[in-house]
Formats: structure tokens, sequence, C-alpha cells
């Protein structure tokens, strides 16, 4: 009987039920099944335990990776959630057609394709004629190779990101000013506090909720990073990750690993990894939050 009645609700709700198990359910438990599989695509996928695993974690590549991983999460997270604030406060100090002027400016970056973006920095960065390089050449510097100099190259993708990025994040924390109390502001002015005083005792703290939003999901996204180093490099699925593997992170030597090595059980279980990793990572988060909260 309650079935027969609520019959309506499923199957409105079925296509997304159905679409849900298509598209996300199935491609997971599949990715799982290969990962302990040595498939290249064509042969029977033949079972191998847990030796895509240990083949991946034992490789130089993954090393490599996870090293450039780890310095440029550390580098263009806290980067760029400072960046963003910058431009959220400072947008927040206009109003009407300049503030809309100023957020649409910086909100641009984001809603660019990634493919332009790149062609974009790759001038910026092109050795002897790039704007860049153009700007040292004025002081009399030597001209750089940003892209294909081991100790630039990093930097040069964490550039990229940041300024990619910072108009999403700015958005997201200018929202949270708008909600800060102006009465707040006006006590503290009272109080002789300045400016300094109000962003650190008052701003910050309101922005909490906010801010762990941001840099929760910077980590997340920076986890995964793939589309910038690939398109700044030109790299393809049989080379990659730029000179001496400088630019090289686990979600392009998944992807080589898959197309260009054809090796679909280690960058199955590739993935897994990186995704144990994330929810570890964002696990850590919320725990440190909560614990940061009843203290």
């Amino acid at each position: 009987m309650s079935l027969r009645r609520y019959l309506p609700h499923y199957l409105m709700i079925a296509p997304f039920i159905v679409l849900f198990a298509m598209f996300f359910l199935y491609p997971i438990i599949s990715g799982l099944y290969y990962s302990f599989q040595n498939w290249n695509g064509v042969k029977p996928p033949a079972f191998v335990g847990i030796a895509n695993y240990q083949k991946i974690i034992a490789s130089r590549d993954f090393a490599t990776a996870m090293r450039n991983l780890m310095t440029y999460v550390a580098i263009t997270v806290p980067l760029g959630i400072l960046v963003a604030l910058g431009l959220a406060l400072l947008v927040d100090n206009f109003t009407g057609r300049w503030a809309n002027i100023f957020r649409n400016a910086y909100f641009m970056p984001v809603v660019l394709p990634a493919f332009l973006a790149a062609t974009i920095w790759r001038w910026i960065y092109a050795p002897n004629f790039g704007l860049l390089n153009m700007i040292l050449g004025w002081f009399g510097r030597p001209s750089v190779n940003f892209l294909n100099d081991t100790s630039t190259m990093l930097y040069a993708l964490v550039a990229v990101d940041v300024w990619v990025s910072a108009g999403f994040n700015m958005v997201i924390i200018l929202a949270g000013l708008k909600n800060i109390p102006v009465e707040l502001y006006e006590a503290a002015r009272l109080d002789g506090a300045s400016k300094r005083q109000q962003i650190v005792h008052i701003t910050i703290p309101m922005l909490g909720p906010v801010l762990f939003f941001v840099v929760t999901y910077g980590l997340i996204s920076a986890m995964q990073v793939f589309d910038k180093p690939w398109l700044l490099t030109g790299s393809s699925f049989t080379s990659y990750g730029g000179r001496r593997n400088a630019l090289l992170f686990p979600v392009m030597d998944m992807m080589g690993r898959a197309f260009g090595s054809v090796r679909f059980g280690e960058a199955a279980a590739y993935g897994f990894i990186l995704t144990v990793a994330i929810i570890a990572l964002t696990a850590a988060m919320f725990m440190l939050r909560r614990w940061k909260w009843r203290k």
C-alpha cells in the first residue's frame, strides 16, 4: 500500500538515480575492480591482487609526482587564499558601478577556458619575446625560460593557478564579508581599533566558516591539478611532466599510464590511491576544525 502511495515520487527521482548509478557508482565500482587486474583494454583482465598498487608506490614517477604535488599544494593554497582575501577586502571598499567592474575583472580568469588561459601564460612566459622577459629586459636582466627551467617551472605554475582561482575564492569571501554586521566595525572604531586590528579581530574570525570552505575546496582542487601543467608544458599521453618531470603530478601520471602505456589496471589503482589521499586530507581538515571548535 505504501509503495503504491509513494510510487509517483519514486518515479520522479528515478531518472536521477539511474544517471547517478550509471555515471558515478558504476565507474567507481568498475575502477575498483580493474585496479586489481592487469588489463590493457584489449585482452581479458587478469587478476594480480595488489601488484598494481605496489608497482605504483614503488615507482620513481610516483615519488616525483607526490613530491611536486606536496610542494605545489603547500604554496598555491595559502597564497591563493591570501590573494583572494586581499582582493575581497579591496572590492568591499567600493560600491555601485566600481564594485561591479572590479568584481567582474577579477572573476574573468575563472570563466576562461583552460586552453586559453594556458595560451595567454605561455606567451607571457615565452623566452626572449614574452611579456615577462620583456619587462626583465628593461631592467637589464637576462631572459628566463620559465617553462623549461626546473628551478622556475613550479613557481610559474603557481602564478597561473593563483591568477585563475583567486577570482572564485574572492567572490565566496566577498559574500562572507557582506554578512558581517556593520555594527561590529562601528563599535571597534569607537574603541580606537585600527583597520588592521579590525581585520584581525573581526573580519577573519567572522569569516571562519567561509575560509574553511575555501581552504578545503582549494586543497581538494589542488590535489587533482592536471589541465594547467599539462597545457603549459605541451604534454601528450606519451610525453608529459615537462623537463625532468618538474611539473609531473599524480593525475598526469595516471592519464599517461592509462592512455600512453595502455596500463588501465595501474591507472585505476593510481586513481584510488589519490582518492584515499584526498579523503584522508579532507577528513583531517574537518577533525581539526571540530577540535578547534571544542577548544
